[in-house]
């Protein structure tokens, strides 16, 4: 849950994000494409939320993995 768990600054910093991500960035990624799907179906603010969310998950994970962020599903698949 995004709302009111954990630290509200990181809650502004992953909101930020994914705003950004949203209707900013022009290179397509399969964080970007899943969260314009949400917002077809959902809105675009609550697919914002859904993507900090899923943004604070995936660097949670790299973290503790190590790893870098796949840009594509092609690097997903080659990494296994």
């Amino acid at each position: 849950c995004i709302s009111l768990c954990g630290d509200g600054m990181m809650r502004t910093l992953l909101y930020e994000a994914a705003q950004t991500l949203m209707t900013r960035v022009t290179k397509w990624s399969w964080l970007k494409a899943w969260a314009m799907n949400v917002a077809k179906r959902r809105g675009m603010r609550k697919a914002i939320v859904a993507l900090a969310r899923r943004l604070g998950v995936v660097m949670h994970r790299m973290w503790l993995d190590g790893t870098e962020f796949r840009w594509t599903r092609e690097t997903m698949a080659s990494a296994i």
